[in-house]
Parts: structure tokens; sequence; C-alpha cells
């Protein structure tokens, strides 16, 4: 994708702003010198040019000075992005289905690239590929990525995970301190790919039960968002845990969710047919019902509920809402609120 074309979510900007007035750097000037608008960064469904994003982020790299602001920015990130991760423990059981959803949780931030989950013999890898050439090999990119993605799996699981290994796709560094104590020893540059080594083990790692029902500061819990009436039809309830859990991974098929229940999809679509419904109207239903829980907690970025429900973006949801209630997503959470 080039520069031109790409766009980011306000949310990445903001990190990038944040890390590098910590870091001494004069905040207004630095989106001044980027062209970017600082009211644009109250609107955190907004999109900023990439290359604008990425201009701010290399003056802000180099006007601190500090080769490792990438961590710093993935830290920040990481607790940013909290309350999204917090509702996955609602749905994920553990890391191997946490993983699952990985790579649709980097649509939130929007163009800079992807990640991709892979098995590598007794191991598990999670690479960052960026979604240009030009920042193929830039450090602070591949930093901030993987060093918020193991915060991520650190801060929802019962177990501590250590990475295994880290590879990085830039050139060997002056000082490698900050990149050990991030991620331990065995570190190796100038590799094809960044990416993290976890084993395998770490899949069956359940994931920490967060019991927001218990808390007055949070607004939909696990038993408001996965139960259901105590007269729903069983398998109806089922297959509406089911896709709740599937959602997030995007692209939910008939196929996914037999998978997701443990039975063919001939078995499926029988069970529908003998309970008066489908896969796509109860795929619309639940949708529609956690759409409205969802947007009930303004904690919950509207970009981070297109993901919960597992469209590709932001445009897709707002459409479908509309369809429903009558009223874009904005809307609906001013008249709530």
């Amino acid at each position: 994708m080039s520069l031109r074309a790409g766009s980011v979510y306000v949310p990445c900007l903001k990190a990038v702003v944040q890390a590098a007035a910590v870091l001494g750097v004069d905040r207004k000037k630095l989106l001044m010198d980027a062209g970017v608008n600082p009211e644009q960064l109250k609107a955190p469904g907004e999109r900023i040019a990439l290359s604008r994003y990425l201009s701010a982020y290399r003056m802000a790299q180099e006007r601190s000075g500090e080769p490792n602001i990438g961590l710093l920015v993935g830290h920040v990130m990481h607790v940013n992005s909290m309350n999204l991760h917090l509702y996955m423990t609602t749905i994920c059981r553990n890391l191997k289905e946490y993983f699952n959803v990985i790579p649709s949780t980097i649509r939130i931030r929007g163009d800079t690239g992807r990640i991709l989950i892979r098995p590598e013999g007794e191991f598990i890898r999670l690479e960052w590929h960026p979604g240009n050439g030009e920042t193929a090999a830039w450090r602070p990119l591949a930093d901030e990525l993987l060093k918020s993605s193991l915060e991520i799996v650190n801060g929802i699981t019962t177990l501590p995970v250590t990475a295994r290994a880290a590879h990085f796709s830039y050139s060997t560094p002056q000082d490698t301190g900050a990149l050990r104590e991030a991620f331990g020893e065995r570190l190796k540059f100038g590799r094809e790919v960044s990416c993290l080594y976890f084993s395998r083990e770490v899949l069956r790692y359940p994931l920490i039960e967060v019991g927001f029902e218990t808390g007055e500061d949070f607004w939909a819990g696990p038993r408001s968002m996965l139960g259901e009436p105590a007269a729903s039809q069983p398998f109806l309830r089922d297959a509406r845990i089911a896709i709740r859990r599937a959602l997030p991974g995007g692209n939910l098929t008939v196929d996914h969710l037999a998978q997701e229940m443990g039975i063919s999809r001939r078995t499926l679509q029988r069970r529908f047919s003998e309970q008066g419904s489908g896969f796509k109207i109860l795929l619309q239903s639940v949708r529609e019902e956690q759409s409205r829980r969802y947007l009930d907690d303004p904690r919950l970025a509207i970009t981070e509920i297109a993901l919960l429900l597992g469209y590709s973006d932001q445009a897709s949801f707002s459409n479908a809402f509309k369809s429903w209630c009558g009223c874009a997503p904005t809307e609906y959470r001013q008249r709530i609120f």
C-alpha cells in the first residue's frame, strides 16, 4: 500500500504524540510540522493520512533523540486499548482463541500493516508485516507492535507469557539494553520479518476472569454479554454464544460456526430449520443486540465495537446499525448519555 492511499485511526497518532511529549518534544509544534490539526485528535473514529502519521513519528524520534521510542509508544497503545482486550477475555476462553482474533484487532490501527500467527515446530510465531516497503525495516513500528502485543498477552492471561526469542527486520542497534529488557536475551537482527516466538504450551493458558459485573465502573459484563434468558431454547442459546465468541475474528460463515459448535454444517442447518431460524437471521440478531450493549459502555470506541462485532471497518458497522436503529452509532450514544 502506498503512503498516499493509507491512513490510521487517531489513537495511533495520539500515542506517538504522548510518548514524544514525555520525552520533551513540543506537542503542538510536532503536529503543526506534520500537517495535522490538533482538533482532529479529539475524534477517536477519525483517520489521519498514513504519510502524516509516519512523518510525525519520524520527527518524534529525531527530536527526542530516543531510538527506543517505539517501545514507549507500544506501551501507550497497550494501555489505551486495554478496555477492548478486557472485553476479549469475556469472549475468548484461552490464549489459542485470542491468537485467532489478534490479526483482526490490528484493524483498529488502520493501514500500518498486519499481524500473522504461524506455527513453527515447537513454537508459535507472532509476526509483524508492515503495510508498505518504506517502513519494512523501520525500527519504531516493529518495536511498537511487538512490545504492545507482548504486554497485551501478559495482561489477559492468568499465567505469565515469556517471549522465547525475538527477531527484528532492522540491523543491530548500538545499544540493545532496552530491547533485552523488553523481550529477553535471545534477540536476532537483520531477519526477514520482525516476530516473537512463544512456546506452544501457552496456547492452553486460560484468560483472566475479569468479573465486570462486580464493578460499578463497568457497563457490560460477561453475564450480560454471554448469558441468555433461562427460557431460551438450548440450541439457539448455544448458537448465540458461539457467534459472540467467533465474531471478533471477522468473516464468520456458517461453516465457521459449525466448527465452533463442534457439529457438521448439515446438522447446524437442520437444527436452525427445526427452530424456524437461520444462520444469517441469528447473526444479525446477535450483532444488533450486542451493538446496543457495547454502545452503553462509553469506554469502547466505535472502531473497537466494529471489531468486536466482526465488521471490517467502522463504516460497515455504522451502515448496519443505521438499518437496525435508524441512526448512526454516534447519534445513538449521544442520546443515551
